[in-house]
């Protein structure tokens, strides 16, 4: 292997469309992304690296939406100090060998888990599009005289996506088609399994309703 590990400055990569995946065991959004090497020197692999990013800032939210993200960023006034850039996820490809330009897939797994700071954002958003920063790093290998020459991704390799609201909807309705869940310790779901058993309810949906209706019933 030869060959200084510069930066490849000239790489660059364009987010094409981010969908989701059908057949995967769980919920998955695949991204098909672009990348050129404007050269006509063979690129013979690049392990590339992506951290996912969401930028709320890029977009507006109805009074609806904003209800929904007051865990994450609080009451709307206090918007401009805490709406800030977050992670979504870490994500790793191998590219295979190309020249000028090829496409490669990222998978980006998704959770309904409502404890999450990324499905709690995309579950309040109705409609519009969810603002993401794909940030990429990695490793380019290029033929050389005695072997591979290795150059870094550069570190300002960088794009945006708005990938439509729907497409998240589409993917959480394939897996949990009219259904969700939500994560209670054990002692909780004991303590609800009770509660039902005691009152002869079916399930421990009822269970729940009928919680939520004497609460409400107390608060009226």
């Amino acid at each position: 292997m030869t060959g200084p590990a510069n930066q490849a400055n000239d790489m660059a990569f364009t987010i094409l469309d981010v969908v989701p995946e059908p057949y995967a065991a769980v919920p998955v959004l695949t991204a098909r992304i672009g990348v050129t090497a404007p050269d006509d020197e063979p690129v013979q692999a690049i392990a590339l690296r992506c951290q996912v990013r969401f930028e709320p800032l890029r977009r507006g939210y109805s009074d609806e939406e904003a209800v929904g993200l007051t865990d994450l960023f609080g009451p709307r006034e206090r918007w401009a100090t805490t709406q800030h850039t977050f992670l979504w996820q870490h994500c790793t490809a191998m590219v295979p060998a190309f020249i000028g330009t090829t496409e490669m897939t990222l998978s980006l797994e998704c959770t309904y888990d409502f404890e999450v700071a990324a499905a709690k954002y995309l579950h309040a958003l109705r409609d519009g599009a969810a603002p993401l920063q794909f940030l990429f790093s990695g490793t380019v290998f290029k033929a050389g005289q005695r072997g591979f020459s290795v150059r870094q991704v550069s570190w300002d390799c960088e794009d945006r996506y708005a990938m439509p609201v729907p497409v998240w909807r589409e993917l959480m309705r394939q897996h949990y088609p009219n259904t969700g869940w939500v994560r209670l310790t054990h002692d909780t779901v004991a303590a609800l399994a009770a509660y039902k058993s005691a009152r002869g309810l079916l399930g421990i949906e009822d269970a729940v309703t009928a919680l939520l209706d004497a609460a409400c019933q107390e608060a009226g």
